[in-house]
């Protein structure tokens, strides 16, 4: 059931980063948060882990996830970004 949310979140951090890539004015913001998006898949997880020899706790994670929400709905303005995503969409 965690790695269901795991896998989830990543998914939508990954659009978080995407939105902010292509419709932000911080690609190097969207591009970061796809970076960690990366780490809550399970895969991506147990591939850095054994890389870097420390094991990754499910907190790091948690405090992760709500760091990405924090920044993309406070500071990255992501409903602006959303909105114009969706005029540029339906403009062409």
């Amino acid at each position: 059931m965690v790695s269901l949310f795991q896998i989830l979140f990543g998914i939508i951090a990954l659009l978080i980063g995407l939105i902010n890539t292509f419709w932000g004015n911080d690609p190097g913001y969207g591009i970061a948060v796809c970076l960690a998006a990366t780490l809550f898949f399970p895969g991506v997880l147990a591939f850095v882990s054994s890389k870097i020899n420390i094991k990754i706790p499910k907190w790091t994670l948690i405090v992760l996830a709500l760091f990405i929400l924090w920044t993309a709905l406070g500071v990255a303005e992501l409903f602006h970004k959303i909105a114009l995503m969706g005029q540029d969409l339906s403009s062409s």
